[in-house]
């Protein structure tokens, strides 16, 4: 396993995965943040004072994290930061699936959002775990950080 987690072309692979889901998520907020705020509402797990300001901030936090990611710059702190927003949004999911909700998981926007459900539960879960494995052992291959070094 240690082998597998320690090729740096399967890391690079992973990052560049991890960042562009981000940045596609995060764009796509971006451009429908009422959509994304009702998204947000929908979980009603979150004051209603609080939703605009996450609807603006979360999309722009996945967008700067993703692009950083995707040039190797703090790939550790960046995964972090991502694979922290993934466990927010696994946890928020099971919530949701547990008090019976029917709801557009918000993940893309509503454009492209499905609706929550164990398969949810599950991509998401994939990505935390590959966020984990960048934590861990980061990715320098490609990396801007290698250049400037």
């Amino acid at each position: 396993m240690s082998k597998i987690i320690s090729n740096q072309y399967l890391l690079f692979v992973f990052r560049v995965f991890l960042a562009y889901i981000f940045l596609y998520a995060g764009i796509q907020k971006i451009t429908g943040p009422a959509d994304f705020a009702l998204a947000i509402s929908n979980y009603r797990l979150i004051p209603i004072q609080f939703v605009n300001l996450l609807a603006l901030m979360i999309p722009w936090i996945e967008v700067v994290a993703g692009l950083l990611l995707l040039f190797g710059i703090s790939v550790k702190e960046n995964s972090f930061i991502l694979t922290t927003l993934l466990g927010i949004f696994i946890i928020a999911i099971i919530i949701s699936l547990i008090r019976g909700l029917d709801i557009s998981c918000g993940c893309f926007g509503t454009k492209s959002g499905a609706q929550i459900g164990f398969m949810k539960v599950l991509e998401n879960t994939g990505l935390f775990l590959i966020g984990i494995i960048l934590i861990i052992s980061g990715s320098e291959k490609f990396s801007l950080n290698t250049i400037t070094n």
